[in-house]
């Protein structure tokens, strides 16, 4: 039998996707249930967590369920996931042992494991959450690599919430500054699910060093034209503001300097603009304004923003909890 892991949205059709943000309003309306009793999941932390660790630990709970949260390198073993390494450095045991291993103990592996900001073309490659797919006989769900599937499902079941019918709704990604380089992930998956359903996306940034990978662009391309929406790249602030839907903010970092910081910083220091304010938002049509958190105040997105009625950041972070819930339930009853 094929294992269908979640690593991410692009592997499930719209209707797939649908379904799963039904099932999670339904959870949300009743959030207790059974769906995972006797079932566990391993959820291991390559690298910190909030939101995720809280949502995913308390939503195995509340479906009767069990997480055991492990963070490779603190609490458990360092792991190599080279093939054909001579184990002679800091790892003590290899991915293929691991996953094989922990499919033995539980019947769910999530991982978050953010790329390493050196070589863009080795972080592309996506090597730690692809190995464990390998590796392991039980689903593998992606809480972060370089995509971020489980915030893209929290964000769309927030803006269904709050403006019925996506179709065709203006949606701008926009980059904001941030002191330092980030993972380019949640802006990845907000351009994927967008344009999944059906939005008119226009990816607002700095300059053409900021357009996402070219992987995604395709894909966001092809997500628009099969679902009647569109995607556009723009610079001009103004331009991408006037009208829109929703504003969603993230801050990445520019894939031509990865691992050339030095280079980036001058680009990105004269970008300060970019912030979401108030001057702004009266641009939109009404719009809404979110982001995945955690967020910088008066540096990605001014206090007045974050604290309007239009903000509808927190709606998104409750929501985390309400699609792994169906993810998880969708996963199990697959087996």
């Amino acid at each position: 039998m094929t294992i269908r892991h979640f690593l991410t949205t692009q592997d499930y059709s719209r209707a797939e996707i649908d379904a799963l943000l039904e099932q999670a309003a339904a959870i949300k309306r009743s959030p207790r249930g059974q769906q995972l009793a006797g079932k566990s999941i391993a959820l291991l932390f390559f690298n910190p967590s909030m939101r995720t660790r809280t949502s995913f630990e308390l939503g195995a709970f509340q479906l009767g369920g069990h997480a055991i949260v492990l963070a490779p390198g603190k609490d458990a073993w360092p792991i190599e996931f080279e093939v054909g390494s001579v184990m002679d450095g800091d790892t003590e045991e290899h991915i293929a042992e691991v996953a094989r291993v922990l499919s033995r103990y539980v019947d769910l592996i999530a991982v978050r494991a953010f790329p390493k900001f050196q070589d863009w073309a080795v972080d592309r490659q996506d090597k730690v959450i692809k190995a464990f797919a390998q590796y392991a006989t039980v689903p593998v769900i992606n809480m972060e690599t370089i995509t971020h599937p489980c915030q893209e499902l929290a964000h769309a079941l927030a803006l269904k919430e709050h403006l019925g019918d996506l179709q065709n709704k203006k949606y701008v990604l926009t980059w904001t500054y941030h002191p330092k380089p980030l993972n380019t992930a949640v802006a990845n998956s907000a351009l994927l699910i967008a344009t999944k359903m059906g939005m008119d996306v226009t990816l607002l940034c700095p300059t053409p060093d900021y357009v996402l990978d070219e992987r995604y662009m395709a894909f966001g391309r092809l997500n628009a034209e099969q679902n009647g929406g569109s995607l556009k790249v723009s610079h001009n602030i103004e331009e991408a503001y006037a009208g829109a839907d929703v504003v969603y903010a993230k801050s990445w970092g520019a894939l031509p300097f990865f691992g050339r910081w030095e280079q980036e910083k001058p680009v990105r220091e004269a970008s300060k603009h970019f912030i979401v304010d108030e001057a702004k938002m009266a641009l939109t049509n009404r719009g809404l304004f979110s982001h995945c958190l955690p967020l910088r105040r008066n540096i990605k997105a001014t206090d007045a923003v974050m604290d309007s009625p239009a903000c509808i950041a927190i709606d998104e972070a409750e929501n985390r909890l309400h699609v792994q819930k169906a993810v998880m339930a969708s996963l199990i009853s697959q087996g």
